[in-house]
């Protein structure tokens, strides 16, 4: 998606929302020194132009189970459209990836990945990732414990 110009009130109402998503535009409004209709005009702007393109709930991995992060490397035996394509393809279907990243240097992907426990990811790893047609190499780091997690975007303003 291309660069698209916003203004000040644009980026307060995104700071908000990106704090609590489930406020109302009443609130939302207040928040931002706008009545409600021209806030709401803004708001449906930004859903229109994919600025805001979801709304979601967070939910705390460990609190349903989900404890052990992963950090994968992929190196695929072929970079190919075909072979690149399998791949992505086969990891969106994937649950327990939360992310992943094509890449440049020594690794052709980056995922993270959440399970349960060890024994959860070595299912994942045998079963799944490194049964997929032309994966050459997975190598693995886990997360000890999470330092920084943002789900705000830096402000833009």
């Amino acid at each position: 998606m291309p660069y698209v110009e916003m203004d000040a009130l644009d980026f307060r109402i995104l700071a908000e929302l990106q704090a609590n998503g489930r406020m109302s535009n009443q609130e939302l409004s207040e928040k931002v020194g706008l009545s409600p209709s021209p806030c709401l005009r803004r708001l449906r702007h930004l859903e229109d132009r994919g600025i805001i393109s979801r709304y979601v709930a967070l939910v705390d991995p460990a609190a349903v189970g989900l404890s052990v992060t992963a950090f994968v490397r992929v190196r695929l035996d072929r970079q190919d459209d075909k072979h690149l394509e399998i791949f992505e393809n086969m990891v969106s279907g994937f649950p327990e990836v939360m992310e992943c990243y094509l890449m440049s240097g020594d690794a052709d992907y980056h995922l993270r990945v959440l399970v349960g426990s060890l024994s959860e990811f070595e299912t994942f790893l045998r079963a799944k990732l490194t049964k997929i047609a032309g994966v050459a190499e997975v190598k693995t780091s886990f997360g000890l414990r999470q330092v920084v997690y943002r789900t705000e975007l830096p402000a833009q303003v």
